[in-house]
């Protein structure tokens, strides 16, 4: 795509960064001067994957938000998580959207190694598992119906037998998720262990990092778009990815998604905004700028009771951005989810952009996928608790978001009811009671939560 083409900008207000820089505890040195300037770098290219969820960069692109900030901006769509990862890296893009579990991988050295930071949380929810025809048809033995539908949400329980009975015929059960360190392999992984199911260790410093060891279902990397020809051709038996490539079996006929990541785990995170922390240093004013632009168009995404939904499913469906029909995506973004062929539910909060606080980078967030890491051995030894909280302080950047949600408030865009109170927040959510296995979450107490899981690493070292 073309950058945006400049145009005559309005007169801000006065900056409040004096005030965001007290209440984020920051220092004037670390940026240099007392209020957000012009950018540093004005000509950027954010790279993102033809996902839903990388609607805020194109909403800020094409609703001019962006170049509201003096920003002239380039986005690509990337091959797949790990060029896009390079990507930021080696400078080739200034940011992109990210799984939430990038960055943090990068910064603690699992497979790529760099200082990645997240100043912005881009969605909540936004994911499913599918599973073909044939292994739905299994599975509906088992799953409770009522008045002919089968009853949500549908725990892995059910999948059980069906993969107890290929091991016992001895066929492997194969399923795919995105990357090794997306919420799609966690939640996958998270949905299989409650119900009984093992998904495999890593053991990296045994140079293994299949995520096979002791595995009863084999999971393996599918780029989201490739997912359901992969099914179609039988590779696979299902999977977990991200919309519109759920919506898009249904479409097809050639499988069914059989739960969604807001019956996992409610109101998960999901995608973040990822830069290098070098950039965040050498362009803090634009840092900021990026930030303030991402935050009006994921309000925007969400405003009204979703009335903009339409009209970003438009955007969406472009060749350039997602590139899937305008009804698959409607699908999923406006509210509601089909299940089997004509099992339409409604499920409002399927993808969230800027309600519950959805954009702020929580530290409990953080520290919930380092959990998962180290559950499933990818972090191969036990960690203390200071050392979760000092990780996730070190990639999530609410001082930065702050800053950005201060400036939009003092030049009255948005309100302070927007956000969080930045007087108090300490950047842990509350405990979490809404997953799938009863399991609470606290963020405080990241070991005290990994004892409560039946499967997986809590002490011990592969």
């Amino acid at each position: 795509m073309n950058a945006v083409q400049p145009h005559q900008k309005a007169h801000k207000k006065p900056s409040l960064f004096k005030i965001a820089l007290a209440v984020c505890g920051l220092t004037l040195s670390a940026f240099g001067q007392a209020e957000v300037g012009e950018p540093e770098k004005d000509e950027l290219k954010f790279g993102f994957i033809k996902l839903t969820d990388m609607a805020p960069i194109a909403v800020a692109y094409e609703k001019g938000y962006f170049e509201d900030e003096g920003l002239y901006v380039t986005v690509e769509a990337q091959a797949n998580w790990k060029v896009l990862l390079d990507g930021v890296i080696d400078g080739k893009l200034d940011g992109a959207h990210m799984l939430a579990g990038q960055p943090l991988a990068a910064t603690i050295g699992f497979g790529t190694k760099a200082d990645i930071v997240t100043p912005f949380s881009m969605d909540l929810n936004g994911n499913g598992i599918t599973v073909s025809n044939e292994i739905w048809e299994m599975m509906k033995e088992h799953i409770p119906m009522e008045n002919g539908k089968p009853v949500h949400p549908i725990k892995a329980d059910y999948l059980k037998p069906v993969v107890e009975k290929f091991r016992a015929e001895g066929k492997p059960f194969k399923m795919g998720m995105v990357f090794p360190v997306s919420t799609h392999n966690y939640e996958l992984r998270y949905w299989l262990a409650a119900g009984g199911i093992h998904p495999g260790f890593y053991a990296p410093h045994k140079g293994d990092t299949s995520g096979l060891i002791n595995a009863e279902v084999l999971l393996s990397v599918t780029p989201p778009p490739q997912m359901p020809a992969t099914l179609e051709a039988g590779t696979i038996h299902g999977y977990c990815v991200g919309e519109p490539w759920n919506q898009q079996a249904v479409f097809k006929g050639i499988g069914v998604p059989v739960i969604t990541d807001y019956e996992i785990w409610k109101n998960n995170p999901e995608k973040v905004f990822g830069m290098t922390k070098e950039f965040t240093e050498k362009y803090p004013n634009t840092t900021i700028r990026v930030v303030k632009a991402l935050l009006r168009a994921a309000k925007w995404l969400d405003e009204n009771n979703n009335a903009n939904r339409p009209e970003a499913v438009k955007i969406l469906s472009r060749p350039e951005y997602v590139g899937a029909d305008y009804d698959v995506i409607a699908n999923s973004m406006t509210g509601t989810f089909e299940y089997e062929k004509g099992d339409k539910r409604e499920v409002p909060d399927f993808n969230v952009f800027f309600r519950h606080n959805a954009t702020y980078p929580y530290y409990s967030d953080a520290v919930w996928y380092l959990t998962q890491m180290r559950r499933w051995g990818q972090i191969s030894e036990k960690k203390s608790d200071d050392w979760y909280f000092d990780m996730a302080k070190k990639v999530y950047r609410p001082d930065l978001y702050a800053i950005a949600a201060k400036e939009l408030i003092a030049d009255g865009t948005m309100s302070a009811a927007d956000f969080p109170d930045f007087g108090t927040e300490s950047g842990f959510r509350a405990p979490q009671t809404e997953f799938i296995d009863d399991v609470t979450y606290d963020g405080t107490q990241p070991n005290a939560y990994l004892e409560k899981l039946t499967i997986g690493l809590k002490d011990e070292t592969l």
